[in-house]
């Protein structure tokens, strides 16, 4: 152990007990994440100069039932994406644990694929366009995902691999070697400065006039920020081939940054065709 290890705070995973009812800081990162999640897409809709022709694409009474829809995508798909994606021969032998999500572990690919799901859904349910709801819900995913991330902090889950870094930190039930804290690399890359990047091109570059482009963006950026981020977790359960130093979660990412390109030309190509028939 070296002298210079930053030992992990003993933090109490349940914020609040009530009786027989414990509220453990996982749910409550969760809600505070789809909660700020909601009052900025509210603030978003608000701003009609942010959109094409000043017109917002529904009412910020409509983010209500958005809400739902995506806590719902959320929590369903992250929780089989883990299952599925990352620990699907553990949870087959310990079904008992499948909705033990307060003990963490939810994905966040598959999050988004059940995110996904429920934009859609919701959209032809109110008959407006997929385009700028999944531009709305990506513009505020980041801090869904920094408050996610502190949550995996707080549950020590998703530790980073050993290193001699002076902020190495030393996680219970990881032994006495010092690790990467990568969940809070993640929290800081694809949580704040993914949003603040996200922010410069909603507000400064006007991108939600251009449909799908903040999707795309959102996309790209992630992929980016979790393929680096994944150099520094253990690798328990992550390697696709063992003795590569390829994880599940960097070969998950690769479809996100192709995907977000594509959104980005596509959105910019139907920008141009807009100025050129003006």
């Amino acid at each position: 152990m070296t002298l210079l290890a930053i030992p992990f705070p003993q933090i109490d995973p349940v914020a609040l007990q009530l009786g027989p009812v414990a509220i453990r800081w996982y749910g409550l990162a969760y809600a505070a994440g789809l909660i700020l999640g909601w009052l900025y897409i509210r603030r978003l809709l608000s701003s009609s100069h942010l959109w094409k022709g000043d017109k917002a694409p529904m009412s910020a009474d409509d983010v209500d039932e958005l809400l739902l829809w995506v806590t719902a995508g959320v929590i369903l798909g992250g929780r089989l994406g883990h299952i599925l994606f990352y620990q699907s021969g553990y949870y087959f032998s310990h079904p008992e644990e499948i909705f033990a999500i307060w003990k963490g572990g939810m994905s966040f690919h598959g999050g988004l694929l059940g995110t996904g799901l429920a934009m859609l859904l919701f959209a032809r349910r109110h008959g407006v366009s997929v385009w700028p709801v999944m531009d709305l819900v990506s513009a505020a995913v980041p801090i869904g995902l920094f408050f996610g991330r502190i949550a995996n902090f707080i549950n020590a889950e998703i530790v980073g691999s050993p290193t001699q870094m002076p902020w190495g930190m030393i996680f219970p039930g990881w032994g006495n070697e010092p690790r990467h804290p990568a969940m809070l690399y993640e929290a800081a890359l694809e949580g704040l400065a993914l949003f603040l990047v996200l922010r410069i091109f909603t507000h400064s570059l006007q991108s939600l006039k251009s449909p799908g482009l903040t999707t795309g963006i959102f996309l790209s950026g992630y992929a980016v920020a979790r393929i680096f981020c994944e150099i520094f977790k253990i690798v328990d359960y992550r390697l696709i081939v063992e003795g590569w130093p390829i994880t599940k979660g960097m070969v998950y990412s690769v479809p996100m940054l192709m995907i977000g390109i594509w959104f980005i030309m596509r959105a910019r190509s139907a920008r141009d065709r807009e100025e050129q028939a003006a």
